[in-house]
């Protein structure tokens, strides 16, 4: 079951002529006031918000159907875990206008659900064939070794593996860490789906590309908070990220980073926004984990920081050119940002929003930021059940330590108040 969400859209709207792209990939020329694009995922909120400043009119289904993305989107419909989430995406997006759809995480782990979409209307991102290339760990580990990079030792079961931690035990269909924990031991009867991993500590790092038919070009770089503490996140869980802009990236390490996102779009066909997770060791080896073949939650750091529409560039590289409105206004003056998630305590009650309480709370972040200090709001009177993710958090500063020390403040204060909320009765009318 699907809910929907319409919304009107009152701002002047540009005529102009698009091109449309079918299965078979002709050129379709169609009249309209602006491109559609359909945005699908678990949260669409960050692609459909870059989408919108870019002049597209953005059609969203996830999971969550946020405050934020109603806003940005003409439409959107939520698409609930349990009631037809990932599977009724294909349906859902059945009555949207003509247009490319795009996804984003964790439909990556869905291919079946990429290939049902591919044939009622094109995809803009990576084909089913290239992720399931990319995703296959083994694969993934040749094409990492043949460029001269580092994958960690990987197993499709536990036989013969020691017990004291050193291996991870994690899916292969999974998103923001979900489901990964040390390898203790135990019977493991089934192991189909998931893989054994060597533990490699050290910094984790996300490097953000954009590959078109021709080249591939390193966008951003950020630090990975996992697991964060501060942020009620699980052991191995994103939790958000710390922006490095590229011209602080040390030139070995940004080489290394280059070359192996070459190297990859070029082994899996990969289009489009993608991006490598790594591991920097102390010796300062550079230890790919994983690729993720979609946009992804780190990259709106570098959008921020650059004022370049990502999702323009994504549709570009996938040749869909929209109106010329790719940038907007980057904050000026300072240039590092971060975000974080914030994740309801496992140990108390339902969250509850009350209406517009979130962003009255943050307003003087927001002016601050010169842009909104909150993200992915969720609608009012959500209950937020205990462990779920609760919204996003963003902060800048003139150095990346700065901002962490800022974001960890904010997310501090707001944690105080949901830990309040969940203890109240009220409800939002």
């Amino acid at each position: 079951m699907a809910v929907i969400f319409n919304k009107d859209f009152t701002e002047e709207r540009p005529g102009g002529r698009a091109t449309m792209h079918d299965a078979r990939g002709l050129s379709v020329p169609r009249v309209c006031d602006r491109p559609a694009v359909i945005v699908v995922g678990a949260s669409t909120r960050a692609f459909a918000e870059s989408a919108c400043r870019a002049g597209w009119a953005v059609h969203a289904a996830d999971l969550f159907g946020d405050v934020d993305l109603q806003r940005a989107a003409v439409d959107v419909i939520r698409v609930p875990a349990g009631l037809g989430y990932p599977h009724g995406l294909p349906v859902a997006i059945a009555a949207c206008p003509p247009g490319p759809c795009v996804y984003t995480g964790a439909i990556e782990n869905h291919p079946a659900i990429i290939e049902a979409i591919a044939r009622k209307r094109p995809v803009a991102g990576c084909s089913a064939a290239s992720v399931t290339a990319a995703r296959d760990p083994s694969r993934l580990a040749a094409a990492i070794r043949t460029a001269g990079g580092s994958f960690p030792e990987t197993f499709a079961d536990p036989v013969g593996l020691p017990h004291d931690g050193s291996f991870v035990v994690k899916p292969i269909a999974s998103a923001g860490g979900r489901g990964i924990s040390r390898w203790r031991g135990g019977t493991a009867q089934i192991t189909v789906g998931r893989v054994w991993q060597r533990f490699i500590a050290g910094d984790p790092w996300s490097a953000a590309f954009v590959a078109g038919p021709h080249c591939c070009r390193l966008i951003g770089t950020s630090h990975q908070l996992v697991g964060r503490r501060w942020c009620g996140a699980r052991p191995f869980a994103y939790c958000g990220s710390v922006g490095v802009p590229l011209d602080r990236v040390d030139a070995p390490l940004r080489a290394t980073l280059e070359r192996l996102g070459v190297a990859l779009a070029a082994t899996f066909g990969l289009v489009g926004l993608f991006n490598i997770d790594v591991v920097i060791d102390a010796r300062g080896d550079v230890h790919v984990i994983e690729v993720n073949p979609r946009p992804t939650a780190s990259m709106e750091l570098v959008e921020r920081a650059t004022g370049e529409s990502l999702a323009a560039a994504h549709l570009a590289a996938c040749d869909w050119v929209g109106p010329p409105r790719g940038q907007h206004e980057a904050a000026r003056g300072q240039t590092s940002w971060s975000k974080a998630v914030i994740f309801a305590s496992r140990r108390r009650g339902d969250v509850v929003i009350p209406a517009g309480w979130l962003e009255s709370a943050t307003a003087e972040w927001s002016d601050a930021d010169g842009v909104s200090a909150i993200a992915d709001i969720p609608r009012p009177g959500s209950l937020i059940p205990p462990g779920a993710p609760i919204l996003t958090v963003f902060a800048r500063a003139e150095t990346a330590a700065r901002s962490l020390a800022i974001l960890q403040r904010r997310v501090s204060l707001l944690r105080q108040l949901f830990a309040a909320s969940s203890n109240a009765t009220c409800r939002a009318p």
